[in-house]
């Protein structure tokens, strides 16, 4: 089988529109704010939710958010300050896409939401270009609690956090350390230094020093002023994509590279990443969790073994739940409307409970 790694795009927008729907889901194109997702918001009207697009440092590297406040949000004026959001998008991904999606949703039910681009990704500055490490992921969720809870109407002792596939490894490794965070939840959780070194399904458990070796030379080589090497998508036609046993890069080629493409998102990483994603695991520390905490993974999706090991590894949290949702890939959690309606109403119960 030919070689994949799945990575993500967005950009920032307004109102995505669908224009043809397939097999595969709707083709989406960014709308004026640039969102990529059906039924995006298309403008700021009061009363409404709207979007406010944000800027903020982390380690002196520019991060690009979108901020989402829910109908009647009167901000500093507000008497009664609001439970917020942290959103983490998968890896490769943006802001814009099933970031945004669910970062809309619950801003629809009262929470005010925070959805950004990893630095050296999207919109966000840090060079080089495509970097991607876990350490800097971390850093990106505690760095947008560092500003959300200080956005006009928040309670900064309400943040909930709330991460999709990479995202939700992520978000999982940072709730270990960050108390700041009241209650988790994860969708379709992928454990990224777990796949990067076992391989996905534990399929390449039989060559890691040698992986190991060629992300090394790759660092070598970019010391020594080359071009960097990148990781990523192949380039598949859809007929040889539909042939894919193997859900997560199926669908993950349809909704990236077709259906929900954006700009933002080349869908590849710099190699020489591989060095800090194959010595990292999300779950690590897993007992270190002691917040409430939501796993949400689909019933089908070949991914669903990641959720399911964390889960169990979360020893320290006796408030946890692994929610299934039947009939659902790994990707079509992102998109499918009967799956997306029955995680909406999912997550939203579950902070609700937590932080409201």
């Amino acid at each position: 089988m030919k070689k994949i790694v799945v990575l993500i795009m967005i950009s920032l927008g307004i109102m995505a529109k669908a224009q043809t729907y397939g097999d595969e889901g709707p083709t989406l194109t960014p709308n004026a704010f640039g969102l990529v997702y059906e039924d995006a918001i298309s403008e700021n009207v009061p009363g409404k939710v709207n979007m406010h697009r944000v800027s903020y440092k982390i380690d002196g590297i520019d991060v690009v958010a979108n901020v989402y406040t829910p109908r009647f949000f009167a901000g500093a004026q507000n008497d009664k300050l609001l439970p917020a959001i942290v959103v983490a998008h998968p890896n490769g991904g943006s802001k814009d896409q099933v970031a945004g999606l669910y970062a809309q949703k619950l801003a629809e039910a009262g929470f005010v939401t925070i959805a950004f681009d990893a630095r050296y990704q999207g919109e966000s500055g840090g060079m080089p270009r495509r970097t991607d490490k876990p350490a800097n992921r971390m850093g990106d969720i505690m760095g947008a609690v560092d500003y959300i809870q200080n956005y006009p109407g928040v309670d900064p002792e309400r943040i909930g956090a709330f991460g999709i596939c990479g995202g939700g490894g992520y978000t999982f490794a940072t709730a270990q350390v960050d108390k700041r965070i009241k209650a988790v939840g994860t969708l379709s959780l992928f454990n990224t230094g777990d796949v990067r070194r076992n391989g996905y399904m534990r399929t390449q458990m039989n060559n890691i020093a040698e992986r190991q070796r060629e992300a090394s030379l790759a660092r070598q080589a970019e010391a020594a002023g080359a071009e960097p090497e990148l990781a990523g998508f192949m380039n598949w036609t859809p007929e040889e994509a539909r042939q894919i046993k193997v859900d997560l890069y199926r669908d993950g080629y349809f909704y990236y590279g077709v259906t929900h493409k954006s700009p933002n998102a080349p869908g590849t990483y710099l190699k020489s990443s591989l060095m800090d994603m194959m010595a990292w695991d999300a779950t690590d520390h897993a007992d270190l969790i002691d917040q409430p905490l939501l796993i949400i993974a689909g019933e089908i999706a070949d991914s669903r073994y990641m959720s399911e090991e964390a889960f169990a590894k979360a020893s320290g949290t006796a408030d946890k739940e692994l929610f299934i949702v039947p009939g659902a890939t790994h990707i079509r959690t992102y998109f499918v409307p009967e799956y997306v309606d029955r995680i909406s109403s999912k997550i939203i119960d579950f902070f609700t409970k937590k932080l409201l």
